[in-house]
């Protein structure tokens, strides 16, 4: 019987308060931003008649609840301080810094004699989208038709979705498009590439306009330039960084080999060269020997170095010495 009568006065009071006993809704919380619960001004006016109310939210599961405030006629207790601030003008809860683990299901409670009534908040937080960026992916002119593909991204934000829009009122059928690709064909010589995108979320919004010549003279200009560089100064640089790297890499090798000897050492051969000067004369007999007091030639001896012999030495027997005669005659006046 008690059961009935509890269960009977929770839906009178839910009938006569115009409210239902287990409602619910979505509230949006902004990352690191501060994000406040309120309730209905129904649920309001039964926590003055009635003067018993708590502040819960689940943990895991919606069967495990976290006490986060409770109220009692007048007085009230936050066991989140630092966190949440309790605001007894409207019993609304106010999260400081709203954070990813937040985002939890709330619930507000209204004791009413042996029965409650309770209010539910689904948090849902989101990272606010930064400053969109616009990238010019492709263009080619042809026809006097300039033909472009734009993409638009952003580097922060949950959740995030691309619109674009003319920011001049002679493109605005132009640029009109949802996604974060624009694909789009203008004549460069009569209007101007003047469009905009908006990235956005269900907590934030930025706008980012791109105005640009693309297929302009200059443009084209600046990008015949830019493959001139690339087609003759990028091979000389590369040709210049080939060659001085085989410079170096042929004189560490020959750093790292070992002097050649000099011709004087132990693999050089000397051979003697026996030169004869003679004078023009009338015909006289060959010269005579060395020893004579006048004789009519003159015998030059030089020195003749190979290194693909192998040095002449007393003790070495299989080697010998290699003479070589020379004649040189002299005219007499």
């Amino acid at each position: 019987m008690g059961c009935r009568a509890s269960l009977w006065l929770l839906i009178s009071s839910c009938l006569v308060w115009g409210i239902g006993c287990r409602t619910m809704e979505t509230v949006l919380g902004t990352l690191g931003k501060a994000t406040v619960l309120g309730i209905p001004h129904k649920f309001q006016e039964l926590t003055q008649r009635f003067g018993t109310a708590t502040w819960k939210r689940s943990v895991e599961n919606p069967l495990n609840k976290e006490y986060l405030f409770t109220y009692y006629n007048g007085s009230y207790t936050n066991y989140k301080p630092g966190q949440i601030r309790f605001h007894p003008s409207n019993f609304s809860l106010e999260i400081l810094s709203t954070q990813r683990q937040d985002q939890q299901l709330y619930e507000y409670s209204i004791t009413m004699g042996n029965g409650e009534t309770n209010w539910h908040i689904q948090l849902a937080v989101y990272e606010p989208v930064s400053d969109p960026s616009i990238h010019i992916l492709d263009w080619m002119l042809a026809n006097d038709s300039c033909t472009v593909t734009l993409n638009c991204t952003a580097a922060r934000g949950d959740n995030v979705s691309y619109s674009w829009a003319s920011s001049e009122a002679n493109t605005s059928s132009l640029c009109t498009h949802n996604g974060s690709l624009l694909l789009l064909s203008y004549n460069p010589t009569t209007s101007s590439l003047a469009c905009a995108c908006t990235a956005s979320n269900p907590v934030s919004r930025r706008t980012t306009a791109l105005h640009s010549s693309i297929c302009s003279t200059e443009q084209q200009g600046s990008w015949r330039t830019g493959m001139l560089l690339l087609e003759v100064v990028l091979p000389t640089v590369i040709l210049i960084v080939l060659a001085g790297a085989f410079t170096l890499t042929y004189v560490v090798a020959n750093m790292r080999q070992p002097r050649e000897q000099s011709p004087h050492t132990e693999d050089s051969t000397v051979h003697t060269i026996y030169s004869q000067v003679q004078r023009v004369e009338k015909p006289k007999p060959p010269c005579s020997p060395p020893g004579t007091d006048h004789p009519t030639c003159t015998t030059i001896y030089a020195a003749a170095t190979s290194a693909s012999l192998p040095p002449y030495s007393p003790q070495s027997p299989n080697t010998e010495p290699m003479t070589v005669y020379a004649s040189v005659m002299l005219p007499i006046s």
